[in-house]
C-alpha cells in the first residue's frame, strides 16, 4: 500500500482540531509558520468528521473523537495524530502505523493535576465528607466524629508508580501518610515509599487504595469483587485511572453493605458522549460516593501544558521528520537538515526494503550525508539526508519499492 509522497509548503498543510483544544496549540502551529488551521469545540458527528478529516494532513483530537480503521481509510492525506490528552485508546493504533501515521500524545502533561485532585479526594473521603455533604443538602445536620479520621498516619496504597501514582506518593506523605504502591514493573521508590509485596498485601494493608494504571487486558476488571472482598473492612477506593478498571456494579454493593466505607469515581466504563446525554451509572444517589465527569486532569494548567506539548510533536514530525513520543510508531530523534535534503520513507518491515532504497540512491549518484533506522515488528521508518537535486525522482523511485506504504521529503 502506498499513499504517495507528500512535499507540501507550509501554507498548503491542513491542521484540523476537534473538541476544543486549549488556543496554545493554534499560537504554537501557526508561530512555527502553519496558518491553515480548521478548528473545532465539539467533536463532530461521525458523518462530518468523515468529510473533515479527508481534507486534514495532521489532525488533533481529545477523548471523545474515535478514529477507527474506517475512519483511518477516509484520511488519504493524514500525516500524523495528535491525541491533546494522555490516554490513546480512542485510536486504531495499529492501523494508523500500518497506514505510516504516527499517533502522538501528553502522556505527563497533566500528571500534578490529577494528584492534586486524588490528595483532595484522598482527604474528603477519610473525612467523611461526600455524606455528609448531602445531608446538609436535605437539611440534616450530621456533626459527628463518627468514621472521619485525620490522614496523618494512615495508609495509602497506590496502583501503578507512574509519573502520576509516584507524585500522589510524594505529595501524601507531605501530609504524614504511609506509602505503599504495587506495579507490575520494579519501581524505585520515592520519598519514604515502599513496595508491596503484591496487589492483594496492598489491598490487605492500605486504608486507602488509589488507582493509576492504563487501560489493558491485564488491568480491565482488575478491581473486581474478588478483589474488593480483600480491600480492609472500611478502607476507600479512588479510581482516576481508567474506567474499565473497576467493576462499579460489585463496587455499589461493597459500598452498601458498607464494606467499603466510601470511593471517589472521575472515569467510568461508558461515559456520555456529550453534555446532553444523561450519565448513567450504579453509584448515582450513594451519599458516600464523590462522583467527578472525567475532570483529573482538566485544569487550565494542564490543558496549556497539553496544547504546547503536543502542537510540538506535530509541527516536530512535521518539519524534520522526528517521531520522538510516538506511541505506535518507530521512535527517531532528528537533527536539523540545515544543507541537505531529507527523504524519509515509511515501509512494511521485510528483507531487503533498505538494501533496495539504498541501491535506488546509489543508482542515481547521490551522496547520503546522514541516514537514520528504526523498526518494530511490522514496520520501518527510514530518514536520508542526501546531497540531491531530483528528490522529487528519487521519491518517486522509491515509492515503487513493493513494501514502501509512503514517502515525504522536505527541503
Amino acid at each position: 500500500m502506498s499513499n504517495g509522497n507528500f512535499s507540501l509548503s507550509k501554507e498548503k498543510i491542513n491542521f484540523l482540531l476537534l473538541e476544543g483544544i486549549h488556543d496554545r496549540s493554534q499560537e504554537y502551529i501557526r508561530r512555527a509558520g502553519y496558518n491553515s488551521i480548521d478548528s473545532h469545540k465539539a467533536a463532530p458527528e461521525r458523518a462530518d468528521l468523515e468529510q473533515l478529516i479527508a481534507e486534514a494532513h495532521f489532525i488533533g483530537i481529545r477523548s471523545r473523537t474515535r478514529l477507527d480503521a474506517d475512519m483511518l481509510a477516509r484520511a488519504e492525506r493524514l500525516n500524523a495524530i495528535g491525541c491533546f490528552c494522555i490516554g490513546t485508546d480512542q485510536v486504531d493504533l495499529a492501523e494508523a502505523r500500518r497506514r505510516g501515521i504516527p499517533v502522538f500524545n501528553a502522556p505527563y502533561a497533566n500528571t500534578r493535576s490529577v494528584a492534586e485532585l486524588v490528595l483532595g479526594e484522598v482527604i474528603m473521603l477519610m473525612r467523611g465528607v461526600p455524606a455528609k455533604n448531602m445531608a446538609c443538602h436535605r437539611g440534616l445536620w450530621h456533626k459527628s466524629a463518627i468514621g472521619s479520621h485525620e490522614v496523618r498516619g494512615k495508609v495509602l496504597g497506590i496502583v501503578g508508580y507512574g509519573h502520576i501514582g509516584s507524585q500522589l506518593g510524594i505529595l501524601a506523605e507531605g501530609l504524614g501518610m504511609k506509602v505503599v504502591y504495587h506495579d507490575i514493573l520494579d519501581k524505585l521508590p520515592l520519598g519514604n515509599a515502599e513496595a508491596a509485596a503484591g496487589l492483594d498485601d496492598l489491598l490487605s494493608r492500605a486504608d486507602l487504595v488509589s488507582l493509576h494504571v492504563p487501560d489493558t487486558e491485564q488491568t480491565r476488571g482488575m478491581m473486581d469483587r474478588i478483589a474488593l472482598a480483600r480491600m480492609r473492612p472500611g478502607s476507600h477506593l479512588i479510581n482516576a485511572s481508567r474506567g474499565k478498571v473497576v467493576d462499579i456494579d460489585a463496587l455499589a454493593d461493597a459500598l452498601r453493605n458498607g464494606h467499603i466505607a466510601g470511593a471517589a469515581i472521575d472515569v467510568f466504563p461508558v461515559e456520555p458522549s456529550s453534555a446532553e446525554e444523561e450519565f448513567l451509572s450504579p453509584l448515582r444517589g450513594l451519599d458516600n460516593v464523590l462522583l467527578t465527569p472525567h475532570i483529573g486532569g482538566s485544569t487550565r494548567e494542564a490543558q496549556e501544558n497539553i496544547a504546547v506539548e503536543v502542537a510540538a510533536k506535530l509541527v516536530r514530525y512535521s518539519d524534520n521528520g522526528s517521531t520522538m513520543g510516538a506511541v505506535n510508531f518507530p521512535e527517531v530523534s532528528l537533527p536539523d537538515h540545515a544543507g541537505a535534503r531529507r527523504i524519509m520513507n515509511i515501509h512494511r518491515n521485510e528483507p531487503g526494503v533498505l538494501q533496495a532504497i539504498n541501491g535506488i540512491i546509489s543508482q542515481a549518484g547521490v551522496n547520503i550525508a546522514a541516514q537514520y533506522l528504526q523498526t518494530m515488528p511490522d514496520v520501518g521508518y527510514v530518514v536520508m539526508d542526501v546531497e540531491a537535486e531530483d528528490t522529487p525522482g528519487l521519491v518517486a523511485e522509491l515509492d515503487r519499492i513493493s513494501a514502501t506504504i509512503r514517502t515525504r521529503y522536505l527541503y
